[in-house]
């Protein structure tokens, strides 16, 4: 396994080897081992990282602002509103200067059909690695965090765990398809037993999927699709029942919450919980719509670990920024 990281963008975990995903969860560890001891990890001194969210955030850009922080850089962070990107300014300008100036961008784009080319137009340019906060494709962070948090729970073998990623009903937005996505492309790798639930019409993308289905042929794991939420709970070891956008539904927002709004009892109930197994656990990237998808008896219950999900941000985010942005060339 090559260590020569430092440089690389990190748009997707599709770019990275298991066992590079590996050695990032292995650093994570370790860093949340010393965080939890107050011991410095001053690994990224005088470093700069630019954060760019078009989109608003509360466990991304503070994991991101206090992880580099913790490891002795800079966290500048940006919206495109008090840039010139709101005057026109271009990715590829935009990549070229901040790369001159620090030493990591990272970059928030959620908007269907925009985000992901924008990223990938800003990394073609960036001498500096640019790192994916959530695009309208994926979500690399919150995968790695998720993938942390199951490993906590089950060993670093997790080759047969059924994991059960379920569409849940809410009304705050129009959530993107980026954390499912990431999810069935990573577990997939990892030889996990997935099945994705989720109403008729709000479908993840086609090319996604296959590529799912590609990963567990080649790894060892499952991916199974039903239209029944309690498919996705039956013998589970872990549920992550979330809302996504029906974006092949429509282009028209009020035509897919509108079509949203037919499907109010898919939330996780504790009935669905009693369908898992004993020693199941519910994850949620947060923030969950209460009520909606998901009762307060199941998040705040003993299977969940939302909150040790939402901490291991910070531990994986600073592990793939001190090895991208420090590591070994």
């Amino acid at each position: 396994m090559s260590t020569f990281f430092r440089g690389r963008h990190f748009i997707t975990t599709q770019d990275f080897t298991n066992e590079e995903i590996e050695l990032m969860l292995d650093l994570a560890r370790d860093l949340k081992i010393k965080f939890s001891h107050g011991e410095p990890t001053p690994y990224l001194l005088y470093k700069t990282l630019f954060l760019i969210f078009f989109d608003e955030s509360t466990r991304t850009r503070n994991s991101m602002q206090a992880g580099i922080a913790q490891l002795g850089g800079t966290g500048i962070f940006l919206t495109p509103d008090k840039m010139q990107i709101a005057h026109g300014e271009v990715a590829k300008d935009t990549g070229i200067i901040l790369s001159r100036f620090g030493d990591g961008i990272g970059i928030r784009f959620c908007k269907f059909g925009e985000g992901n080319k924008y990223l990938n137009e800003m990394a073609k340019h960036s001498k500096a690695p640019v790192m994916n906060l959530q695009d309208d494709v994926y979500h690399p962070f919150q995968v790695m965090a998720d993938l942390m948090t199951i490993q906590e729970r089950f060993g670093k073998n997790l080759r047969g765990l059924k994991v059960g990623i379920s569409w849940a009903y809410a009304e705050s937005h129009l959530k993107p398809l980026s954390v499912p996505q990431s999810q069935i492309l990573l577990f997939t790798r990892f030889g996990m037993d997935v099945t994705l639930a989720y109403p008729e019409g709000f479908d993840l993308m086609p090319e996604i999927v296959e590529q799912a289905k590609k990963n567990a042929e080649m790894y060892g794991g499952k991916l199974e699709i039903s239209h029944k939420m309690e498919d996705a709970f039956v013998d589970a070891d872990i549920v992550i029942p979330k809302n996504w956008g029906g974006f092949f539904v429509s282009d028209n927002p009020d035509e897919i919450r509108a079509e949203q709004a037919k499907h109010k009892n898919w939330i996780c109930t504790e009935e669905l919980m009693k369908l898992t197994k004993k020693h199941s656990i519910y994850m949620h990237a947060l923030p969950a719509d209460r009520g909606k998808e998901v009762v307060d008896s199941v998040i705040d219950g003993p299977h969940s670990v939302v909150y040790d999900e939402a901490e291991n941000r910070l531990h994986t985010a600073k592990a793939v920024m001190t090895l991208l942005m420090g590591g070994r060339f």
